[in-house]
């Protein structure tokens, strides 16, 4: 990818799709200890954003239902019917 004269450059739609970035996403530029640039997101309060690592792991934990996590798992496996069924 070329620079333009204005210290510009595009960055391909492969990794900004990976990235999760468009058009006037924050993103932050390092140098790790190989001296290689390190490109990412960040998030809206200045730190690096958590790039999910799948579509599920975006959405993972968003949902509130008004019960603890034990309470929704004993309605789903059906133990409020027969309290003594392991």
């Amino acid at each position: 990818t070329p620079l333009t004269t204005k210290g510009q450059f595009t960055i391909p739609k492969k990794l900004r799709d990976h990235l999760r970035v468009k058009a006037g996403s924050a993103v932050d530029f390092e140098l790790n200890e190989q001296g290689e640039v390190v490109l990412r997101p960040v998030a809206a309060r200045g730190r690096p954003a958590q790039t999910p690592r799948s579509r599920f792991d975006a959405v993972r934990g968003t949902i509130d239902l008004g019960m603890s996590t034990d309470d929704y798992m004993n309605l789903i496996r059906g133990y409020d019917q027969d309290a003594n069924d392991p």
